[in-house]
């Protein structure tokens, strides 16, 4: 039986509330479990820290009234092996470095080199070379014929010969209707649209590095019609106790400017309404939080009578965020990485197996459960179950 694995437990099960250096939602883990009055305790407090509170044990309590009287999450699944690999990896991990990468000489790495700009060069004196050595054979041509009273014939302009009006007056007349057909399809669509958000998220960072699932901020995406947009609260679960950037990923927009990622925290404080040095919101005289809502823009937009539910595709048909929205775990700004038109949607209807057997959303396609145990078919796609059909989407 393989050894668990500690870092992809902390990292899928923890990291949301703890980092291992410096408080957050909860303390500090790094050498934690040495704090701990034994090895036992540590994994009943794993287990059900609930319990061990209520038991009136002291170490207990003092961390519950620490961190504001908030209860950890119980682990009663974790078996005492999994407790101790992921404590042997929170003592071993190293804190992250900053800066940029040094040459063994002590200065900044330099960008590595490339000859694209010589090939460049390189082809175009070839062209070039290629134009004079085609109009001096003209000329020895036409001065050869005068030699010997050979009459040479008129040279009529590129641009007054019929041969090549005619061609260029097709290709024109070709290119054009690409031109406005392609046009036509294509209208209202906006792929790779990327618009500037006010404050810089970084998906890569959170979703990617950090591993947070996205069912964490996009909550609806398997429960409602619509993946919900995040409200500041959601974001302030974690950035109460994160206040500053230190990551080893730079942050650098899509037109190449870096990004203070501790200042775009501040930010997020103003919006949210909370003071990091009283460590509690800004209220007025009510006792109302002064919030300012984030006006994210809006980047995966489809026509008004298209219908699309997120749960009936992320719960029923267990479809992964990343073939609609791509490799979201690896952008810094987000971009609309599909093209969502309905030839889109409808090839994954045709071409894409749903999660078919073991799931009671389709037990009542009793014939396809037969066929499939019967081995006559292998898969059963969406336009099995008539999701070609225009109803399905506008209605």
């Amino acid at each position: 039986m393989a050894a668990p694995d500690g870092k992809a437990l902390f990292m899928s099960n923890c990291a949301s509330c703890h980092n291992p250096f410096k408080e957050a939602t909860g303390p500090a883990l790094q050498n934690m479990d040495k704090s701990f009055p034994n090895k036992e305790w540590g994994y009943k407090w794993v287990h059900n820290s609930s319990a061990v509170i209520a038991s009136g044990d002291a170490t207990a309590v003092a961390i519950y009234n620490k961190f504001n009287k908030t209860t950890m999450t119980s682990f009663p699944q974790f078996s005492n092996e999994e407790i101790d690999a992921i404590f042997k990896y929170l003592d071993e991990v190293k804190p992250p470095t900053t800066g940029p990468a040094l040459t063994p000489g002590g200065g900044e790495s330099a960008p590595a080199e490339t000859n694209g700009w010589l090939y460049t060069v390189i082809t175009l004196s070839l062209l070039v070379l290629v134009i004079i050595l085609w109009r001096a054979n003209q000329g020895l041509k036409r001065a050869a014929n005068e030699k010997d009273n050979v009459t040479n014939e008129k040279e009529i302009p590129l641009y007054r010969s019929k041969l090549v009006i005619a061609i260029v007056a097709i290709l024109i007349f070709i290119m054009s209707g690409y031109w406005l057909v392609n046009g036509a399809i294509n209208e209202g669509r906006m792929q790779n649209y990327q618009p500037l958000q006010p404050i810089f998220y970084s998906h890569k960072v959170h979703a990617g590095i950090n591993q947070i699932n996205c069912l964490y901020c996009h909550a609806g995406a398997e429960k409602s019609r619509q993946a919900m947009i995040p409200s500041p609260n959601i974001c302030m679960n974690c950035h109460k106790q994160i206040n500053s950037y230190s990551g080893d990923h730079p942050l650098v927009t899509a037109e190449g400017k870096t990004i203070n990622g501790t200042e775009q925290i501040q930010l997020l404080y103003k919006y949210a309404g909370w003071d990091p040095v009283k460590k509690d919101y800004n209220r007025d005289a009510k006792g109302n939080i002064l919030a300012t809502p984030i006006q994210w823009i809006k980047i995966h937009n489809l026509p008004d009578h298209v219908y699309f539910n997120h749960s009936q595709h992320v719960k029923v048909g267990q479809v992964q965020c990343q073939r609609c929205h791509g490799n979201i775990e690896e952008m810094d700004e987000v971009y609309q990485f599909a093209p969502l038109s309905m030839g889109w949607c409808i090839n994954c209807h045709r071409q894409t197996d749903v999660q078919f057997t073991n799931n009671k959303y389709y037990s009542i396609f009793e014939k396809y459960h037969e066929e499939l145990k019967s081995g006559k078919r292998v898969g059963v796609t969406e336009a099995d179950m008539g999701g070609t059909e225009c109803q399905k989407c506008h209605y």
